[in-house]
């Protein structure tokens, strides 16, 4: 039986310790699903087909990765999918708690459905999305 996963976020942008993560673990599992998640509450910087367009040219030598967008619950979206794990990155305590407490809500919902998380590479740990929307916005000036 071919075990998907799903890598869910924003990914508005998706950074080079996004890519890092899954990178390495894409030796675990048979097909791996970016996912990026949709809010009608919030303000991204890119539209999702930017950042659809933009991964999937990031990731072209991975056959095994896929990219769709999505908006409602994750757990659903497993289920639509038939995805088994949730992949998430965590690059300092404060996101490993907010992490365990986003992982326990989707066991509630699903207890069938593992949540990994990932520890960013050291070289990536000061990178995150709010960061390079700054540096982007600060170039364009």
């Amino acid at each position: 039986m071919a075990v998907l996963a799903l890598f869910p976020g924003s990914f508005d942008p998706f950074t080079a310790g996004h890519e890092t993560i899954l990178r390495r673990v894409l030796p675990l599992f048979d097909k791996v699903v970016v996912a990026i998640g949709v809010n009608s509450e919030k303000h991204y910087m890119f539209s999702v087909e930017q950042r659809i367009e933009k991964i999937r040219h990031m990731l072209a030598d991975c056959p095994t990765v896929d990219v769709t967008s999505y908006s409602g619950m994750t757990v659903d979206l497993c289920h639509r999918l038939g995805a088994k794990v949730i992949i998430r990155g965590i690059r300092t305590a404060k996101d490993f708690e907010y992490e365990q407490t986003v992982a326990a809500v989707n066991r509630l919902q699903d207890p069938s459905i593992e949540t990994l998380l990932v520890m960013a590479d050291p070289d990536h740990i000061n990178i995150s999305s709010t960061l390079e929307r700054e540096k982007l916005t600060h170039n364009n000036s």
